[in-house]
């Protein structure tokens, strides 16, 4: 099959480090993925130089949200800073022309009422200008959690969908949040699409433990705990891009290429 594919790359040159992996795609950081400064663009040129060698090489672009970003947060010196980062990534993301920018789905304190963390996010994207697809992305552990069992996403999906703008929502599925999330990957793809109603991306990684684990800990493709005939499956049947965040960089992504060209169909 022909699948438009990429990994997660360091940010100083996505377009050179697509290329040499003979890939369509690169998704990355805009700055500190651990912190709380304003987005940045590692590419030398700068943003627009950065939109104009992506579209010339043929490589989408796609951003990864900092890790921080909780905008679900009953905390409001959590969630009123990730809604105003956020906006901005999604503002440089845009500047870029990135195909989509990707935020985990947060989460709420264990004694915190779910309902409140599904109406945060609704909250979040009524007040965004979203002129990137914002892609929400399943998680792999917290009892707060907003997206990880397939009942949070119906229940986050349901409530989003009265925000003005939840059109330009799209849903990232990473397949090791979602075996370390106790999610079967075997069927998985349609049981999203009933729910979603879309697959905008796909991270496509392996888990180094054991399924319902709640580690996010990725492994390369074939070489963890993951179902591989249900990762070739989710790979193979999502109709969607994939990116690569396993390890070893350049060499551990041919891996799982090789891994992909090998097991799907």
């Amino acid at each position: 099959m022909t699948v438009s594919f990429g990994a997660h790359v360091d940010q100083t040159d996505p377009v050179a480090e697509a290329i040499a992996r003979g890939a369509s795609l690169s998704q990355f950081f805009l700055g500190d993925p651990q912190g709380w400064k304003t987005p940045t663009v590692g590419y030398e040129a700068g943003p627009d130089a950065l939109k104009a060698d992506a579209e010339a090489a043929g490589i989408d672009l796609y951003v990864h949200a900092p890790y921080v970003l909780n905008v679900v947060s009953t905390n409001n010196r959590v969630r009123i800073p990730s809604r105003q980062l956020l906006q901005k990534q999604i503002t440089l993301a845009t500047q870029i022309g990135a195909k989509g920018i990707v935020v985990h789905g947060g989460h709420v304190g264990n004694e915190d009422d779910l309902a409140v963390g599904f109406d945060n996010w609704r909250k979040c994207i009524d007040g965004l200008d979203i002129t990137v697809p914002l892609l929400i992305e399943n998680t792999a552990g917290g009892t707060g959690a907003m997206a990880r069992q397939l009942e949070r996403i119906d229940q986050l999906w349901s409530t989003i969908q009265s925000a003005a703008g939840v059109e330009n929502v799209g849903f990232c599925l990473d397949t090791c949040h979602a075996h370390a999330g106790g999610i079967e990957l075997t069927g998985l793809v349609d049981k999203v699409l009933a729910i979603t109603g879309r697959i905008d991306l796909v991270h496509a990684n392996d888990s180094r433990d054991e399924f319902d684990s709640g580690a996010d800990r990725h492994a390369n493709l074939g070489t963890g705990f993951c179902d591989p005939e249900g990762l070739a499956e989710v790979i193979a049947t999502a109709d969607a891009p994939i990116v690569l965040e396993t390890p070893g960089a350049k060499t551990g992504h041919l891996d799982d290429v090789r891994w992909i060209a090998d097991h799907v169909k």
